[in-house]
């Protein structure tokens, strides 16, 4: 950036207030000081004040809240995992109550908060996943699978919403305000009448405020860290769908790639996309991916850890069977191996344009939850949010749009003239998709560094929607727009076999929400994070763990771009025989 001033200006300035005007310029381009960042200081518990009369004696502006009740300690049930969470007071709400111009439907950003009686000073924004739409238990539950101590257990006030619409399907995009609602205006909007909130309950707002998720999630903390960083003291994003329009318009590319060999069709005579790769054989393919690479980290055991030099070294064409008769799980033919070579490279236009980055070759892609968002996602999910929330405009009506099946839909689908769609706008959506649902300046997150504030992202390598390489690449380009220092206030995880959020061979289960906290409050830069394997013993059992396995196999998950590395003695199953290097 090129400073002018007039010579008047100079000669009326002092030359130290010159220097930090100088300064306070520069790093608003991106760049990065040598002086250290700021140091936050930690946050201090409190006792919930008051609870029932949250619902009568407090008054936010735009905001209805409809019940405030106490919940003595004890279990919670989410997703089948039972929690042992505090007692606290739960609050339900709603803000913004109002009747969409367009389709004439009720809309309101609802949401619930709980508030630890014993408080430790937190607020944590528990950004949810998909499409949003539901209220989901503001628990905190915000990093790894199944985990073992969620927000609410740690003494955070939790809020969760549901982003503004009050149902899971995508038919609110025929509402201009719904749209922003879900793509940014919600967190800003609630994040004010939470820290208020909190305020009422505990006699003081918030000293430190944390937003984290994954997937939608991870997209919503992403999007977070870029216009709410004055809101916002730590950030965690997992698995971030932080390009969602282009990794959901290449979901429906996908379909049209594995319709090319599937073999069978459904009861509407489409294809069957489940019948192009089956079980057998992507567990043959994860297997040649881990017989090659397996070794490349010090270790056979089962892990690759080294995701770049597998790419590297493994070969789809020649380290996997080629059929020379009937697929029976041994080999996968040519034509599979060509259009399995076309999705892992990504999608390009008919100039050859990369439309989405494409993804790693890791042996989670034998991974139940790999193959449903290739083959189930493009029809039941991936359609009607293309067609609703990322084009502009939207179809003219629910009804002509679930006339056509999803499946049909993903396959007439274009990426030369509907794709751009998602850069499009009108009288009535007067911004993009693209525009709404991505961080602005993504690679300059100087507001965030320069408050002192921090940012870890996590993302499973094995995932089969969101392109852990495209979240990598974000990271290098980070690095480069900070010049070279974006550890300082950002880091970068990747969880070698793990699927999207969880799942697949890998050591899934881990927090990262204390390492945050650690590294805001007390200045400790996370350097790994123990995570642990879900054997036998465990909340939930992850059924895809390899037999030769320990049950409570540790690994550390690495600061990219640093590798897991055995240190060539002691047991494979434990994260101290591992550093990263």
């Amino acid at each position: 950036m090129r400073l002018k001033m007039r010579k008047n200006q100079m000669r009326a300035t002092p030359p130290l207030a010159l220097s930090a005007a100088a300064a306070a310029l520069l790093m608003g381009c991106g760049g990065s000081s040598d002086a250290a960042l700021p140091q936050l200081s930690a946050a201090t518990p409190a006792t919930l004040q008051s609870c029932a009369t949250l619902a009568s004696g407090l008054a936010l502006p735009d905001t209805r809240i409809t019940s405030a009740e106490q919940v003595p300690a004890g279990p919670i049930t989410v997703q089948n995992v039972t929690t042992q969470v505090p007692a606290h007071c739960l609050v339900k709400g709603k803000m913004k109550e109002r009747t969409g111009p367009v389709d004439g439907a009720s809309y309101a950003i609802g949401f619930e908060m709980r508030l630890p009686v014993e408080w430790n000073g937190r607020f944590l924004h528990q950004a949810n996943g998909g499409v949003d739409g539901s209220v989901v238990t503001a628990l905190g539950s915000v990093s790894g699978a199944a985990p073992l101590a969620p927000g609410l257990v740690q003494g955070f006030a939790v809020l969760s919403s549901d982003a503004g619409h009050g149902a899971p399907t995508p038919f609110f995009g025929l509402d201009p305000q719904a749209r922003l609602d879900y793509g940014y205006q919600a967190v800003g909007t609630l994040t004010p009448m939470a820290k208020n909130l909190i305020k009422g309950a505990y006699g003081k707002a918030p000293d430190r405020s944390y937003l984290a998720g994954c997937s939608n999630g991870g997209r919503h903390a992403m999007v977070g860290a870029s216009r709410y960083a004055d809101q916002y003291d730590g950030i965690l994003a997992g698995n971030p769908g932080f390009h969602l329009p282009k990794a959901a318009t290449t979901q429906l590319w996908k379909a049209q790639q594995y319709a090319k060999i599937s073999t069978t069709t459904d009861s509407a005579g489409l294809p069957d996309l489940t019948s192009a790769v089956t079980p057998a054989e992507f567990k043959l393919i994860g297997n040649a991916i881990t017989a090659k690479c397996d070794a490349l980290d010090g270790a056979a055991d089962g892990q690759v850890n080294d995701v770049a030099a597998c790419q590297a070294t493994f070969n789809l064409q020649t380290d996997v069977p080629t059929c020379t008769g009937a697929r029976d799980g041994s080999c996968i033919s040519s034509a599979q191996k060509n259009v399995l070579a076309s999705i892992f490279a990504g999608p390009k236009n008919s100039k050859g344009e990369a439309l989405y980055t494409g993804t790693w070759f890791d042996p989670g892609v034998a991974g139940a939850n790999f193959a449903m968002w290739h083959f189930t996602m493009p029809a039941t999910r991936d359609a009607g949010a293309v067609a609703f929330l990322f084009s502009s405009p939207p179809p003219a009506s629910v009804g002509a749009f679930t006339a056509t099946p999803g499946m049909q839909y993903a396959l007439n689908f274009s990426m030369e003239t509907d794709y751009p769609k998602m850069f499009a706008t009108n009288a009535t959506y007067t911004e993009s998709p693209w525009s709404y649902m991505t961080p602005p300046n993504e690679t300059d997150l100087s507001a965030l560094k320069n408050r002192g504030a921090k940012m870890i992202v996590f993302h499973g390598v094995a995932d089969g929607v969101f392109s852990p390489m495209d979240t990598a690449h974000w990271m290098d380009r980070l690095q480069a727009n900070h010049n070279g220092r974006a550890n300082d206030f950002a880091r970068l995880f990747l969880v070698p076999g793990m699927n999207h959020c969880s799942g697949g061979p890998a050591t899934d289960q881990f927090d990262m929400l204390a390492p945050l906290v650690a590294w805001v409050e007390q200045g400790k830069a996370p350097d790994s994070v123990t995570a642990k394997a879900r054997g036998a013993g465990a909340n939930v059992v992850n059924a895809e763990l390899p037999a030769s396995w320990s049950a409570n196999r540790t690994r550390p998950l690495c600061v990219y771009p640093k590798v897991a590395r055995y240190n060539g003695t002691g047991d494979v199953e434990s994260a101290s025989s591992f550093s990263c290097k």
